[in-house]
């Protein structure tokens, strides 16, 4: 019976998709490959192109939003356990690299869900005043497989019925 683990997200099957691995006997999270090549844009250069925008109350500028970076995996693993995906260390001083979300939070019943089958991403923001380009088979970051704990009179009911974002859509 398997118990956790990587798969391939069936659109990258034959898309050359490296299943992640653990670097040495002592690392705790399994590197984290991209999917494909992508450019993540420089945020300043969207600040300061919509600074006048900004100035006159458009709200254009809420449209910066962070790169999602696909990595072309799903995982499965127990209800009473979580994936957590985040940053390489090296990415913020090398290539201006922040997570939005600070730490991805992935739920046991994201996997194969029929929204996106899954398919686990990075959001990143570029704080580097230049666009980053990320390459194919680079090591993006890093997943961490861990229990998790629920208080007493715990009620959760709830069905996930999509992919990124979902749980609190009704």
């Amino acid at each position: 019976m398997k118990k956790r683990g990587f798969e391939i997200c069936k659109d990258y099957v034959d898309k050359d998709i490296n299943l992640p691995v653990r670097k040495t006997k002592n690392s705790v999270g399994y590197d984290i490959e991209a999917a494909e090549d992508t450019v993540i844009p420089s945020i300043w250069k969207n600040i300061f192109g919509n600074f006048s925008k900004f100035i006159k109350g458009d709200k254009e500028y809420l449209e910066i939003k962070p790169t999602l970076v696909k990595t072309g995996l799903k995982s499965y693993f127990g209800e009473d356990e979580v994936l957590m995906l985040a940053n390489r260390s090296s990415n913020p001083g090398k290539k201006g690299l922040i997570l939005a979300n600070s730490l991805g939070i992935i739920e046991s019943d994201y996997y194969g869900n029929p929204d996106n089958d899954g398919h686990l991403m990075y959001a990143y923001y570029n704080f580097f005043p230049v666009d980053i380009t990320i390459k194919k088979h680079d090591t993006i970051g890093q997943a961490y497989f861990q229990n998790f704990l629920k208080v007493d009179n715990d009620i959760a009911e709830g069905v996930r019925t999509g992919g990124f974002g979902s749980t609190d859509k009704k």
